[in-house]
């Protein structure tokens, strides 16, 4: 058989290896994309199993304000794609604390504020400084073309900038308690469980831990364009599949690759449906499934070792996917829920819980407009890998039972809603998305100068270049994206 050809293969059809071909195929690149599964969007996909209509993951999703990446590339190609944009965006809860988080940094400011006993100068210098911190972040996400690699007109912009970026300097390197040491608090209990909830999600590391400026950056997660996709996250990753075959990409779903080589100054990649010869590949692959494709061992490729290393010090999950009863009392709109068993115990394990329930307009979501709730805890890879099989069933298992329990004490109105429950561990994800051992989140953004390591997309072979959360900025589906998008830039 001919080998096909193409100026580009991706592989893998999560939101960075979507945002690459199509950014490619709307520069004019003959790109092919494929996908092991049946349906594009990895770990922010939305699956169906036994009539029901699931998230891969709880969580949210950014990027649809105006002016931002995904609700440019929504209105550029028509996709069929819209948005709720929710208020309160989240609704927190522990024994001690219910805090609804709104959509307006302000009215949170002001919650704080008013609780009892608040150190009310305190929080509010807090907050204003990570304002301006998160401003000059955000804005870069706002204008993808000042995100490295860049050219002299980006770099003279941030020259003229430079002012803005102080607040961010003088927190690099250090946790994000340092700041709250700073402004007196650190023994605020209702803010360092906001803080230990929103960083445990976003950028995988409690406040104690996490790198200040990337924490800070993502506080405004809740603020920045953030809405529930009616019909799943799914569907603004089926919009880019027929935007890119729109433009003439090819994407081959059900199409796994086996193997990559060079040969001949070009790609060889073998996949399920015969092999492809490409110029550049774009791996939207954790870096121990990429050794896997190149059929290399550690120790052969320092970057790939380095980056494998550092995903192994992150995290699992355990999860519980619900159909809940249509008829059930609850707001019939989507919603949120961050639940905390234990404020004084780590975020992990099932102490900490994120729950997307979907909205009981989205009809296709269940049987007779059964409603589906995900909710999702993280728990240590380290931990699970270095136990027995046994062990490691019985771990997850008692997980699950605390997670349950969980939602029982906390959500009682999601836990009396429920009519099926499928419970999932790494392995089950690892089945659901194809990442190796079912690793979620990428690269834990716990504090220290690694994180500014490796911020231009260097190839770990030539013509090879990674794309996900493993690599920057990584973390959420918007940051992803914007990942996939300068790697293809990168290219073109």
């Amino acid at each position: 058989m001919t080998p096909s050809r193409a100026d580009v293969l991706v592989v893998g059809a999560g939101f960075g290896g979507l945002a690459a071909a199509l950014t490619l195929a709307e520069a004019g690149a003959d790109v092919v994309l494929c996908e092991a599964l049946t349906y594009p969007g990895g770990c922010a996909s939305t699956f169906s199993r036994q009539g029901w209509r699931f998230e891969a993951g709880a969580t949210l999703f950014s990027g649809f304000g105006e002016g931002q990446l995904f609700r440019r590339w929504i209105d550029a190609h028509g996709m069929d794609v819209s948005v709720d944009f929710l208020d309160p965006v989240v609704t927190l809860r522990s024994p001690a604390l219910t805090l609804p988080i709104p959509a307006r940094r302000e009215v949170l400011v002001e919650s704080f504020c008013a609780l009892p006993g608040a150190p009310e100068a305190g929080v509010r210098a807090f907050f204003d400084e990570q304002r301006r911190v998160a401003d000059a972040l955000w804005a870069l996400f706002d204008d993808p073309d000042l995100l490295p690699p860049f050219g002299v007109p980006a770099l003279l912009t941030h020259l003229g900038r430079a002012p803005r970026y102080l607040p961010v300097l003088r927190l690099v390197g250090r946790p994000l308690l340092a700041a709250l040491r700073r402004h007196g608090l650190a023994d605020f209990a209702p803010l360092r469980c906001y803080l230990d909830a929103v960083c445990q999600i976003t950028v995988q590391a409690s406040s104690a831990e996490a790198e200040a400026p990337f924490a800070m950056g993502a506080m405004d997660y809740y603020f920045r364009g953030t809405g529930h996709v009616r019909g799943g996250i799914g569907r603004l990753a089926e919009g880019m599949v027929d935007a890119i075959e729109g433009l003439g990409g090819r994407v081959m779903l059900a199409n796994r690759v086996k193997s990559m080589r060079r040969e001949g100054g070009a790609w060889c990649v073998e996949t399920r449906k015969g092999v492809i010869r490409a110029e550049r590949v774009v791996a939207n692959v954790l870096p121990q499934g990429v050794r896997g494709l190149l059929g290399v061992d550690v120790g052969d490729n320092r970057q790939l070792d380095d980056l494998a290393r550092r995903v192994e010090d992150g995290w699992g999950a355990a999860m519980l996917y619900l159909g809940l009863d249509p008829r059930a009392d609850l707001p019939e709109h989507a919603h949120h829920l961050e639940l905390v068993v234990d404020s004084d115990a780590p975020f992990i394990e099932g102490n900490h819980l994120f729950c997307s329930v979907s909205a009981a307009h989205e009809r296709d979501r269940g049987p007779d407009g059964g409603r589906t709730a995900t909710v999702s805890t993280h728990l240590p890879m380290k931990t699970l890998n270095a136990m027995t099989p046994p062990e490691r069933a019985a771990y997850v298992a008692g997980i699950q039972r605390r997670m349950w329990a969980g939602i029982e004490a906390l959500a009682p109105r999601l836990a009396a809603a429920t009519v099926r429950t499928m419970p999932a561990s790494p392995r089950t994800f690892e089945r659901f998305t194809r990442r190796p051992s079912g690793f979620v989140g990428g690269i834990p953004r716990r504090a220290g100068l690694t994180n500014y390591q490796r911020l231009w997309p260097a190839p770990p072979v030539s013509g090879l270049y990674l794309v996900g959360d493993s690599t920057f900025p990584g973390q959420s589906t918007l940051a992803v994206a914007l990942g996939g998008l300068k790697v293809a830039q990168r290219i073109t």
